[in-house]
């Protein structure tokens, strides 16, 4: 009778679904310390939303903050082997060969990177940042563009034809699912209104196994391109995942509900290859933005 109890609880222990709270939290790290954008006010977002959601222990390395001929890069020095996810919030001078060795080894060994708004921006010269992001900002003769016409089909735009990386003004615009059934979208609507933010066009790159999951139209009329533009991607690099978004400009758009949810959910799926984080009630809807207090 024991032993027939004891099947029982097994077997309804595995029919229970895993949620943020039963599983362990994954170790995430966030780099920042220089970027054209304010790091000092988003890198507290990003933290705040990642350790509420349950699901991640946060740690922040911050590089030198000064850009000269005289810094001082030898303190940092991240231990990436000891962390499951690095976030970058980060856009400024190239790190020591060293610390880029020790990203690439990370992410080939299967380490999740997540990459967020004008982190994309950075390294132009690190041939293997722009293979592990696949799409970047950077001029129309560097790689290849892409992005999508109103049915979702991927155009590939040769280097040296079409605009290079750029931005019109600030709105507020709808992202659109190009893949629904990913785990990091899985269960969003098919369209959501994200705040106020810089909707990125003409992003360039190799894109090489580049994976499209979501896009925006760059409306003509806030100075953008009149296309479908990527926005949320990812690509494989060696057994490891690099998961982008190029939402984020600032505070506002990083306390959009959707924004959150994308992150969180997506640095959870490029560490593990699954997603337990839930959608939240207050999602945007495709009318709709949805800010979190």
């Amino acid at each position: 009778m024991k032993r027939f109890l004891l099947m029982i609880a097994a077997c309804a222990f595995t029919l229970l679904p895993l949620t943020a709270d039963a599983a362990e939290k994954l170790r995430l790290l966030i780099i920042d310390g220089q970027n054209n954008h304010n790091w000092r006010a988003t890198t507290p977002i990003l933290r705040e939303f990642l350790t509420r959601s349950g699901r991640f222990d946060v740690s922040v390395a911050t590089t030198p903050k000064e850009k000269s001929p005289s810094t001082d890069w030898s303190s940092f020095q991240p231990k990436f082997s000891e962390f499951q996810v690095v976030l970058s919030n980060y856009n400024g001078e190239m790190w020591p060969e060293p610390v880029r060795k020790g990203l690439e080894k990370f992410v080939n060994d299967g380490g999740g990177l997540v990459i967020v708004h004008a982190a994309n921006n950075a390294f132009t010269g690190w041939p293997e940042y722009n293979a592990m992001i696949g799409l970047g900002w950077r001029g129309a003769d560097f790689g290849d563009r892409v992005t999508t016409n109103d049915a979702g089909e991927i155009i590939r735009t040769e280097k040296g034809k079409g605009p290079g990386a750029g931005h019109g003004s600030q709105h507020e615009f709808a992202i659109r699912l190009r893949d629904a059934a990913h785990p990091a979208v899985k269960g969003m609507p098919r369209e959501w209104l994200h705040a106020k933010d810089e909707l990125y066009h003409g992003q360039r790159g190799p894109a090489a196994n580049m994976h499209l999951i979501a896009t925006a139209f760059s409306d003509q009329s806030k100075g953008g391109t009149g296309a479908h533009e990527p926005m949320i991607w990812w690509t494989p690099y060696g057994k490891g995942k690099v998961f982008t978004t190029v939402m984020g400009h600032g505070e506002d758009s990083m306390k959009c509900v959707g924004f959150q949810s994308v992150v969180a959910r997506g640095s959870e799926w490029s560490a593990t290859g699954q997603v337990t984080l839930p959608i939240p009630e207050n999602f945007p809807a495709a009318d709709k933005v949805s800010s979190a207090q």
